[in-house]
């Protein structure tokens, strides 16, 4: 029987593949598996990644014939894994020697669905500790008692799939799949969606992934159109979370926390190409419409000054451009 499920999606990441490729063998146990999926990468990934199924004990290669995103390529692992525990890794980043042993065993010990860890964050030669935004270590919890405060940070904004381990119950019950065709921010409605319903699940303070940031090849370093996924994301965290029994307690920390990141966006609109730049702003002007209007003042006016004051200045531009403002 296979224990762990490692999902590792690669596009056109041939730089990088040969590391994270190392670090996967140094991980190889008789009852690990490594699903390599190659979301149809046009470089060198295809030919390394051929190689790693012939040599690295456990490797599965699965391939897309068209490229349909990381979420689309975590699907298409998740549906393959045979594992009584899954986890990710993604295709440029890596992990330390043991690590998915003392993962397994941390989250065996544990006995909860699902254990999150603390990472390395590591641009160009500087390496950062990122600890998971929950108090007690080592402890099992209820992950919708760790959704809130609305205004700190919390378990929900720690989105990286990669950064845990599941068991795979969850994936029965459909709580392990992310949403087809998402281009970014596709580990939101996820993690809302595992928070609101999974029964429980711990923190750990495990370091051993190092996760690289600054790759040009990635989309958040990218400026065009598919940044915008992140409204179609968040969309999905509000209707599912208004949903919810308890929406109503939850849905200020969803609303600020979409609010918070189209100010990110806004803030950074020189990235995009003009056009895209353009979209953002009509599209963000229309995500808040959508919201419910007495969460969005609430919200609004919970935070800070600049930001609070950049958004209702969107508004007030969209609707003067011919689209009323709520």
């Amino acid at each position: 029987m296979v224990k762990l499920s490692v999902v590792v999606p690669f596009y056109n990441v041939q730089t990088y593949v040969p590391e994270t490729l190392r670090s996967l063998s140094a991980n190889k146990r008789e009852d690990f598996e490594f699903l390599l999926v190659d979301d149809c990468s046009t470089d060198g990934t295809p030919e390394l990644l051929r190689r790693a199924e012939r040599d690295l004990p456990g490797a599965v290669l699965l391939r897309h014939e068209k490229n349909g995103g990381l979420a689309t390529a975590r699907n298409t692992g998740l549906e393959a894994a045979r594992g009584e525990y899954i986890t990710y890794l993604d295709g440029d980043d890596w992990v330390a020697p043991g690590y998915f042993e003392r993962l397994l065993a941390a989250i065996e010990g544990l006995g909860c669905d699902f254990v999150r860890t603390d990472h390395v964050q590591f641009t160009g030669r500087v390496r950062t500790v990122h600890r998971v935004p929950v108090g007690p270590r080592g402890e099992v919890l209820k992950p919708r008692e760790t959704i809130l405060p609305a205004d700190k940070t919390t378990s929900v904004d720690y989105a990286y799939a990669w950064a845990g381990v599941y068991h795979r119950r969850l994936a029965d019950r459909g709580l392990l799949h992310f949403t087809d065709g998402l281009r970014t921010a596709e580990d939101r409605p996820w993690i809302w969606r595992l928070h609101r319903e999974a029964d429980s699940f711990a923190a750990v303070g495990l370091l051993g992934l190092f996760y690289r940031r600054g790759v040009a090849s990635s989309l958040t370093q990218i400026g065009d159109v598919r940044q915008l996924d992140f409204i179609r994301a968040f969309d999905q965290v509000i209707e599912e979370t208004a949903a919810d029994p308890e929406g109503e307690r939850f849905l200020l920390k969803a609303v600020r926390t979409y609010l918070a990141i189209i100010s990110h966006h806004l803030a950074a609109k020189d990235r995009f190409e003009p056009a895209v730049a353009r979209k953002l702003r009509t599209m963000s002007a229309a995500a808040m419409r959508r919201l419910p209007q007495g969460v969005l003042k609430e919200a609004l006016n919970s935070m800070d000054l600049d930001r609070s004051t950049q958004l209702r200045r969107l508004r007030r531009r969209q609707g003067a451009n011919g689209k009323a403002a709520a």
